[in-house]
């Protein structure tokens, strides 16, 4: 009877590809992936340690199936992911349940290791960044009509809260011909959406070619047969190329819609994060993108809380919010990162509940935004993708909206069978904060 592997991955969408990337390999060596990863014979749980609450919530699952072990239900677990990369002598020492820790480097050994801990091995192993496994098949854990598709990993810009370049490395760009083969393959299994990520997807090319060249990379993704929709996230606003905005404009397979993260736009703050752009280059960033491609959705990503944010800080970014008005919004509290710059040199100095108060009232704005954003939508025809089926009622996406992190279309289909993964053209009849309402075009 073959070995029975289940998979658990939590954090980013970067995490899931590396996932998806060993759950392939274990298949091609012949053992048998399952889906209930309680009753499987070995558990791997490819972990997220970006902040805290990733952290705890990768914990949490460790000590799951390590329960889970002790009564027998399962036979091993191996612990993969960024948690794994950054405290490896931790997770060894403090959680010995789990059979084998590897780091981001043994990605690509993880059928070997399959077999090791079978064996009765213990298995602690952390490679170079030169062996990272970065391209390769994949079993898609996405639906089968999009996929994720990484152009580079790790990170250059060094934000003093962050900890990605401290786990993940240096950027590194996979080759432009690699990531084109790879989205022609995508295509071919029937994949129509395409979401390019990378930690900076702007910063494309650099350590290749000596220049930015994601303009020349989306241009190429556009020529490709059967994707219909490539949709850009993480795209770090210092230095914005602005090829990018031209063929972003140009090119009708691109959606309009750009995943941002701005953070703060005090220059107080930008400058003590090291964001390196101010608060009048990110003002005059968001005006080209919506003067090029005026009905552009803008995704972006907010942080309270930092050492020394003061209420006039917070004030400037409320109005910021309120003015720029958000098509879509994230706001995290700021949380010490070990061995970041802000955890070593700075006093974690605003309280926790002035934090989350923060949070708060960002959210109770953007929530009026959104509002705001989503009634003028009403009456207008939107071309949608079915992603399932609840009840009565279809759930589709626009262009404006990326799957699992956006809002999503609620359509009547008025008795007509719709399909999984196809598009098709609805009227938007009613609106909630975050959702809406549609009927069959």
């Amino acid at each position: 009877m073959a070995i029975k592997v289940g998979m658990v991955s939590l954090g980013c969408p970067k995490n899931q590809m590396d996932a998806e990337l060993m759950l392939a390999k274990i298949e091609q060596a012949g053992f048998e992936l399952t889906a209930d990863s309680g009753y499987a014979d070995v558990v791997i749980v490819n972990t997220c340690g970006f902040i805290a609450d990733a952290k705890q919530e990768s914990i949490e699952n460790i000590l799951e199936f390590a329960q889970l072990k002790k009564e027998k239900q399962i036979k091993k677990i191996i612990v993969t992911g960024c948690l794994a990369q950054r405290y490896q002598q931790e997770l060894a020492e403090e959680i010995p349940e789990c059979d084998a820790v590897l780091g981001l480097g043994a990605n690509g050994d993880i059928a070997a290791v399959v077999e090791q801990v079978m064996a009765g091995e213990t298995i602690r192993s952390f490679p170079s960044r030169d062996s990272w496994c970065l391209d390769g098949s994949r079993v898609l854990t996405t639906p089968h009509f999009f996929a994720y598709l990484r152009i580079a990993d790790g990170c250059d810009n060094r934000c003093t809260y962050c900890a990605i370049p401290l786990i993940r490395g240096k950027h590194e760009s996979v080759p432009m011909e690699q990531v084109l083969e790879e989205a022609r393959k995508l295509a071919e299994r029937g994949v129509k959406e395409i979401m390019v990520i990378a930690q900076d997807t702007t910063y494309y090319g650099i350590d290749l070619y000596g220049r930015r060249r994601l303009a020349d990379l989306l241009t190429e993704l556009c020529r490709i047969e059967g994707i219909e929709w490539i949709r850009l996230h993480y795209a770090y606003p210092a230095a914005f190329p602005e090829d990018v905005i031209e063929v972003m404009a140009r090119e009708p397979k691109i959606c309009k819609y750009l995943d941002i993260p701005f953070q703060h736009i005090s220059d107080n703050m930008l400058s003590a994060m090291k964001r390196r752009h101010t608060k009048a280059e990110a003002v005059e960033l968001v005006n080209k993108l919506r003067k090029a491609i005026p009905d552009i959705a803008l995704r972006t990503t907010l942080l309270v809380g930092y050492p020394g944010e003061s209420d006039a800080d917070f004030a400037e970014l409320m109005e910021f919010v309120k003015t720029t008005k958000f098509d879509r919004l994230g706001v995290f509290p700021y949380s010490e990162e070990e061995g970041t710059y802000s955890a070593t040199r700075l006093k974690d100095d605003v309280s926790e509940d002035v934090k989350q108060e923060r949070v708060d009232r960002i959210m109770r704005l953007q929530e009026r935004v959104s509002l705001e954003n989503n009634a003028k939508r009403i009456g207008q025809t939107m071309r949608v993708i079915i992603d399932r089926k609840e009840g009565d009622f279809y759930i589709g996406r626009s262009e404006y909206d990326s799957p699992e992190v956006d809002q999503e279309i609620i359509i009547d289909s008025l008795g007509k069978r719709l399909y999984r993964g196809r598009f098709y053209d609805v009227v938007i009849t009613d609106c909630e904060d975050y959702d809406l309402f549609a009927s069959l075009a």
